[in-house]
Parts: structure tokens; C-alpha cells; sequence
């Protein structure tokens, strides 16, 4: 199999002049793009770093990001994206744990990186900021070099993301040249992107979904459209001025699409596949989605850092909530929970955790340096999920939510994805998030937060769940409203916020201190 750097020589050869990147002004073909990386891997080399070392890149989408990422995969280097909001003590373990003999950074993370003791004696370069002692990488750009030679193969090592860490430390994720370029490979197959596709670069390049964007629009000589920060009309404003076809976001920023002033005016007609990813959609957001957007494919994800495809379903509204059948390069089992035995096969329509074969081609093969955690999620050549579901009597999948938050209440399971689902149906529920919280009697009650669209109160919400098919232990025995619902960077919903406590109430006052927010949005 081809690694990436020859992926990238065989782009540019096949068409020069094609559009690579926009970034605001910026506006390279790959010609000029890969005169900019091959400089790049010049500058890379001139810092000391060679074939297998790891740098730490800590920076918004923006085109020094994404050049940086091509001449890593060029010069062999693995590159190491994290968040570019993360602490200095998140930059500190960053650093230690990926052994990172290098660093790149911009205005958004640089703060954090000086204040890293990790980070001081590392050389650096940096993008629209400066630092003493650290190369500026317009100026390493802007510098003559011959164009690069790949110096990796498809069996060394590409990338190691870092998992989110929402219970312990992040976990490093490494994944070869093969790997990565196999997920891209379907990716494009699986969502039927066509040569020259464009795509909006919002994902963030430090997650696994920003990343397979970047590649598979190289790959397909497309154009990568950055957008370093979300931001609701600046997204609609690209999507119809850069003629965007393909649009691959989480649900939270589908919803802040929808409920953007500027969405009716906005000219959408170039968007025919939409895909999504990284959390579940609600039926009614599903609903609004297609109906705003109609278009010739909506594709629902479900994937992971460690393996990048679990199931793909192509028509998601067709089945609301089901994530389709395993993807071209998987195979996968449901099993009992807490059973740690792949062979513990559960029948059709049972409800256990989701396995999934190390054996495609997308498979990563263990955490860095992280025994315990391979230990655990690692056995017999499946990777365990941690994710449950059930197949129903198509063969197509259905993620109930993590194992962790399933709800035990009276003895019974109950699913949130569910119960979130038919709340999101009513018309006065913009979000919605369902979670189990103590109880002496029941040990766990069903516990709806909901974000308003309109006027509306618990006895409403009450009413209408019992106007639905939602079993009586499984309605919300109390609701709270709140002004936004906590979620990660990537838009992932933070159920554990909500159970600690951590969240808004809609009161009066929250609420017209909610008013005078703009619709610009920053989830990413």
C-alpha cells in the first residue's frame, strides 16, 4: 500500500493547477501547496528532527496546520495534534507522554505553551505568534527548498491522536501510514465523494474526523477549506461562496447551522453529501437537518479514534437512530456486557456492548505505552467499544450509549439515546440530554436537561412523553431546564457535567443574560 507522503506526490502530479487550500485569502494549488510543505520538510529537518520522531502541534485549522500535518507524513515525522485549548499541564503530559522532540503552535495555545516547563527547552516554531527563540513559519515557507522525497513507508507510524481522557489521563492513539490512508480510502467510498470535491475544514485536525477530512480531500484533489474557529456565519458564508459539496460536522453544529439568522438566505444548492459523526442525532434534529439541507446523502458515522469506521448507514433518515451495518473494512459483535469474551454473542435484539475486529485495515494495534488500557479494551482481536447496542431484525445497528451511562433504575436499563430521541420530537425542545441521578427508592431516576425553543414546563414535557412510545419507567420522572447543555470541543455532550452538578439553570436571569449572546458560536 502507498504511504501518505506518495499519496501526496501522486495528487499533486495528477493535477497541479487544481485548488488545494483556502484560508481566508490564502488560496494554493497543489503545486504551490507542495512547494510550501516541501519547505516545510526542509525546516523540519533543519531542526534536528528525522524519521520516527514525534512534534507536538497544538494550533486552530488554519494552513500552517495543515501543511504541517503533509510534510510530517513527507519527512516521516509523526505528528502529534492535541487540543489547542488544552492547560499548560495538559501540554506538560502531552510532551512526556509522546516523548515529543518538537513543538508547533499559534496564538490560541500559545500561552499555555510558555507557561509548560515541558515545552522551554524544546525547539519550536510558531504560526501567527511569536516566541524567543522559535522559527516563524511563514518565513520557513517563503524559503526556497527542492521538492520533498517521502521518507516514510505505509508500516510507519503516521499520527498518534490522544483519546479525550473524560475519566483519567488521555490515552495516545498511534496509527501507521496504511491505516490512516485505508480509513480515508473508505471514507471517500463510504460517503461517495467525487474527484474535486470541497470540503469545510472545521473538524479540528487534532480528532480523528478533521483528520480523514484533510486526507481525503487531497487524495480526491479537492479543496480543503479552513475555518480555524467555528463560527455559524462565517461557515454558511464559505459553504456557499466556496461551493462546498460535502459537509462532515458533529450534530451540535448542524443544530447551530439551523438556528443561524443568516441559514434562509444562505445558498446551500452545492451541498449534496452530508455526514455525521462524534455523538448521536436526535430524531427531531435529523428531521430538521434533511429538511433544510435535501440532500442526495446523509451518512451517519460511527467510528472512533482507535478504529476509524465501526458501521456506516448511507441514508440516516430513512432509519432514524440506526448507524447501518458494519463498514467495508469491519466486522462487528455484540456481546454481554461486563463479559470481556468476544465469543459471548448475544442473539438478534439484544441489547450488550459493541466488539469490533482489530483485524481490518483501519484497526490502530494498542494505546502508547498504556498496558492497562490495551488490557482492557484489547482481547482475542477485538477491540471493545465500550459503546452498547443491538442489532435490530435488518442486521443494522443501533448504539443505545456508552456503558458507563446506561441507566439502572428500579432494576430495569434504560437508554438516554432513547428517551432523547422522543423529547427532541417536541416542537419547544431546542437540546436535550438525558441522564441517571441518585435516587434512595429507585437508585437511579431518569433525569431530562433540556435547553428551550419555546415556552414550555415540566407538567408539558410530562404530558407529552406519555403520548409516545416511551415505556413508563423509561419517561423522565423530572426535568431541568437549562441554558446550554455542557459539551466538549468537538461537540460530544458532557453527561458527567450534568451529574455533577455542572450546568446553568434557565432561570429568569440566566436567561436574559442568554439573549444578549450572538449566534456565533465557538464549539470548536
Amino acid at each position: 500500500m502507498l504511504d501518505l507522503g506518495r499519496s501526496l506526490i501522486a495528487s499533486v502530479a495528477r493535477m497541479p493547477n487544481a485548488l488545494a487550500l483556502v484560508d481566508g485569502d490564502v488560496r494554493l494549488s497543489y503545486e504551490a501547496w507542495f512547494s510550501q510543505i516541501s519547505a516545510l520538510v526542509a525546516g523540519l529537518s533543519d531542526m534536528g528532527l528525522t524519521r520516527g520522531d514525534r512534534i507536538l502541534v497544538a494550533m486552530q485549522n488554519n494552513r500552517a496546520a495543515a501543511s504541517l500535518h503533509w510534510a510530517c507524513q513527507m519527512a516521516g515525522v509523526i505528528t502529534v495534534p492535541v487540543n489547542w485549548r488544552s492547560t499548560a499541564d495538559e501540554i506538560g503530559f502531552f510532551i512526556e507522554n509522546s516523548a515529543a522532540r518538537a513543538l508547533v503552535f499559534d496564538k490560541s495555545s500559545a500561552e499555555a505553551i510558555a507557561e509548560a516547563p515541558q515545552a522551554v527547552s524544546l525547539p519550536r516554531i510558531t504560526y501567527g505568534t511569536s516566541a524567543e527563540g522559535a522559527l516563524d513559519y511563514d518565513e520557513i515557507v517563503a524559503a526556497s527548498a527542492p521538492d520533498a522525497s517521502p521518507q516514510a513507508g505505509a508500516d510507519d507510524w503516521s499520527i498518534m491522536l490522544y483519546t479525550s481522557g473524560t475519566t483519567a489521563r488521555p490515552k495516545g492513539v498511534p496509527r501507521r501510514h496504511r491505516t490512516e490512508r485505508a480509513s480515508t480510502v473508505a471514507h471517500i467510498a463510504q460517503n461517495l465523494m467525487p474527484m474535486r470535491d470541497a470540503t469545510l475544514g472545521v473538524m479540528p485536525l487534532y480528532h480523528t474526523m478533521g483528520v480523514r477530512s484533510l486526507l481525503a480531500m487531497t487524495l480526491l484533489n479537492g479543496t480543503f477549506v479552513c475555518l480555524p474557529r467555528f463560527n455559524s456565519a462565517v461557515a454558511l458564508r464559505l459553504i456557499a461562496e466556496e461551493r462546498i459539496g460535502s459537509l462532515y460536522l458533529v450534530p451540535t453544529l448542524y443544530h447551530d447551522l439551523l438556528d443561524h439568522p443568516d441559514f434562509a438566505q444562505t445558498d446551500l444548492s452545492s451541498v449534496k453529501r452530508l455526514g455525521f459523526a462524534g455523538a448521536s442525532m436526535t430524531d427531531g434534529l435529523l428531521q430538521r437537518v434533511d429538511r433544510a439541507f435535501r440532500p442526495e446523502l446523509f451518512v451517519n458515522h460511527f467510528g472512533s479514534s482507535e478504529i476509524y469506521t465501526f458501521s456506516i448507514e448511507q441514508n440516516a433518515v430513512a432509519k432514524p437512530g440506526s448507524a447501518g451495518k458494519a463498514a467495508l473494512n469491519q466486522d462487528l459483535r455484540i456481546v454481554e456486557m461486563g463479559s470481556g469474551d468476544p465469543e459471548a454473542v448475544v442473539k438478534r435484539g439484544s441489547e450488550g456492548e459493541i466488539i469490533a475486529t482489530l483485524a481490518g485495515d483501519e484497526a490502530f494495534e494498542g494505546y502508547f505505552q498504556n498496558p492497562a488500557a490495551n488490557a482492557k479494551a484489547l482481547k482475542d482481536g477485538w477491540y471493545f467499544t465500550g459503546d452498547c447496542g443491538h442489532f435490530d431484525e435488518d442486521g443494522d445497528l443501533f448504539v443505545t450509549g456508552r456503558v458507563d451511562d446506561m441507566i439502572i433504575t428500579g432494576g430495569e436499563n434504560v437508554s438516554p439515546l432513547e428517551v432523547e430521541s422522543c423529547l427532541s420530537m417536541h416542537e419547544a425542545v431546542a437540546e436535550c440530554a438525558v441522564v441517571g441521578l441518585p435516587d434512595e427508592r429507585w437508585g437511579k431516576i431518569v433525569v431530562a436537561f433540556v435547553k428551550k425553543r419555546g415556552e414550555v414546563t415540566e407538567e408539558d414535557l410530562a404530558d407529552y412523553c406519555r403520548t409516545t412510545t416511551l415505556a413508563n419507567y423509561k419517561r423522565p420522572k423530572k426535568f431541568v431546564f437549562v441554558t446550554e447543555l455542557p459539551k466538549s470541543p468537538v461537540g460530544k455532550l458532557l453527561r458527567r457535567d450534568l451529574v455533577s452538578g455542572n450546568y446553568t439553570p434557565n432561570t429568569a436571569a440566566a436567561q436574559a443574560a442568554l439573549k444578549e449572546k450572538t449566534h456565533d458560536r465557538s464549539a470548536i
